[in-house]
């Protein structure tokens, strides 16, 4: 899998070998001793340094799941009448297709990408940069694209990468499409970097965003106390960089839940035309009195910590337990 798409994620190598991530993990530990892959925060890479990008049609299949609770989340950052710009890539990508109901927005980007998932929303204008089209993930890039986005000001940018750490903040793996995300970032006035947890801590060779630049990150709920993409998130929180976390909601390998089959209940039989119905033996029931609302016990608020599903949402570090 790691060879047929560059990169993959331990919870997705866990899925197609049925096998829960502690062996995924044990394995992969095993298999980067032998150099045959790159162990990375929460996935593996085939080995090959800083230089080394995963084209587009790897991309759209590692961590699927993740980039759609990423979306789904950052989605709720854009207000209408907004004008915003959109970096290129598979988790922006995700989020132009949330933005399309989003009435009088102004989305500017490199990426075809994104312009095309936007093609069809007659309430939001899209403007393409200029520049040459770089195949591999169908952005804008050089010196054109970066031109026409001089003098340009939005209110925010989203912006993804390969890489994430609190040291160098936010890295890709080519220059010219680095050169294009800083002249996006410089447009905006808020910077929120969309990155799933196989980026964090992981680094690339060319800068595209310094840590103090990046307003806020959203990514996924993938961490745990002892893992390296939580402590990761602390160093960035410590740096000033609000954290935003999405929940995952059902994984698609999850079996549906069929409602119980529930006995059937006798018809009461009909009496014929011209019989009157027998009246029921005994009084009939005293209907229960109804509350008065000041006995009634107060509404619980949804806690959005505690909420399931792709909507629920936390900021980290997380709350300490209610005493």
């Amino acid at each position: 899998m790691v060879r047929a798409n560059g990169a993959v994620s331990l919870r997705e190598l866990a899925r197609v070998v049925q096998t829960s991530e502690v062996t995924v993990r044990r394995d992969v530990r095993a298999l980067e001793a032998e150099g045959l892959l790159d162990r990375r925060h929460g996935g593996a890479v085939l080995p090959g340094g800083f230089g080394r990008e995963p084209g587009y049609p790897q991309k759209t299949h590692l961590a699927a799941a993740e980039k759609s609770a990423i979306a789904d989340l950052a989605a709720g950052m854009v207000e209408e009448g907004d004008a915003i710009v959109v970096g290129a890539g598979t988790t922006t990508q995700e989020l132009a297709r949330r933005l399309a109901r989003v009435p009088g927005l102004t989305v500017v980007t490199n990426s075809l990408l994104v312009a095309q998932a936007l093609a069809h929303a007659n309430r939001v204008e899209v403007v393409m940069t200029g520049g040459t089209l770089r195949g591999s993930n169908y952005a804008l890039v050089g010196s054109g694209a970066e031109q026409s986005l001089a003098g340009l000001r939005v209110t925010k940018a989203f912006i993804s990468g390969s890489g994430l750490t609190a040291e160098r903040g936010l890295s890709t793996a080519n220059m010219l499409s680095a050169s294009v995300d800083r002249a996006l970032v410089q447009a905006a006035n808020e910077v929120i970097v969309l990155a799933d947890h196989t980026k964090l801590g992981a680094d690339s060779m060319f800068q595209t965003v310094a840590t103090d630049a990046i307003t806020r990150l959203v990514t996924d709920e993938h961490t745990a106390a002892e893992d390296p993409t939580a402590r990761e998130l602390d160093a960035l929180a410590d740096c000033g960089v609000q954290v935003s976390v999405a929940a995952l909601g059902l994984h698609a390998d999850t079996p549906p839940v069929h409602p119980q089959p529930t006995a059937a209940v006798p018809r009461r039989p009909v009496p014929p035309a011209g019989v009157a119905r027998a009246p029921a033996a005994g009084p009939a029931p005293a209907r229960p009195a109804r509350r008065a609302a000041a006995d009634r016990p107060p509404a619980r608020r949804a806690d959005p910590l505690t909420a399931s599903g792709p909507a629920a949402t936390a900021l980290w570090p997380p709350r300490p337990p209610r005493l």
